[in-house]
């Protein structure tokens, strides 16, 4: 769902030069802008390195529930693949600033009681310490999806389907604990071009970098 907002507020940008998206599957849009590489396994990104050198940005979007899982399978996608790939593209563009997206409550003590929340402290802190030019890390909770965004989550489809009618009243009662596709996507941008005042942005972090893209 975030991968969705932040893609579209790159094509509909004009200081984007070019967007690389690359997955096991087709996203199904189409733009002048728009490259996709389908790579079968993102462990490896030997096959295709060429194609990954001189973008200044990564956002990396790539994301599963923990509901029903192992630590070890989640690990291994959150906090493996994300660092495969990251290892990766530090070593072909060093000048690039990656954009992770974790979450509200991540443990960075990587001690806490909380499966999810241990793995995507120990993914943060690893990112942070690659030699990228910037490391940024998005903590966004309660996000409104815009434009026709949808999760690819049937329970998150279920639950924002249900809050759909309550979702102007919370924003206004809650401004900075809840954010939307347009918002990150905004600050995602922001963060790349000038960068962030910290490497970990929560809710109401990524709103103020979104509001300073505007101007």
């Amino acid at each position: 769902m975030v991968g969705q907002g932040v893609l579209r507020e790159c094509l509909l940008d004009p200081g984007v030069e070019q967007v690389l998206s690359v997955g096991r599957s087709p996203i199904g849009q189409q733009h002048p802008k728009l490259r996709e590489l389908m790579q079968a396994d993102l462990f490896n990104l030997a096959p295709i390195e060429k194609q990954l050198q001189g973008y200044d940005a990564c956002f990396f979007c790539l994301g599963v529930s923990s509901v029903g899982m192992t630590e070890e399978a989640y690990r291994r996608v959150t906090y493996d693949l994300t660092l495969a790939v990251a290892r990766t593209l530090a070593q072909l563009n060093p000048g690039m600033t990656f954009i992770y997206v974790s979450g509200a409550g991540t443990d960075s003590s990587e001690r806490g009681r909380s499966m999810w929340a241990r793995v995507k402290g120990a993914t943060e802190n690893a990112l942070l310490r690659l030699p990228f030019k910037a490391a940024c890390m998005f903590r966004p909770g309660a996000i409104v999806p815009l434009h026709g965004i949808i999760s690819k989550t049937l329970a998150y489809r279920i639950i924002y389907a249900l809050a759909r009618p309550f979702w102007r009243p919370l924003q206004a009662a809650f401004p900075l604990a809840i954010t939307t596709t347009e918002q990150v996507g905004r600050a995602m941008l922001h963060a790349a071009r000038t960068g962030a005042p910290k490497a970990i942005l929560e809710s109401a972090d990524i709103n103020a970098l979104a509001k300073s893209d505007d101007t």
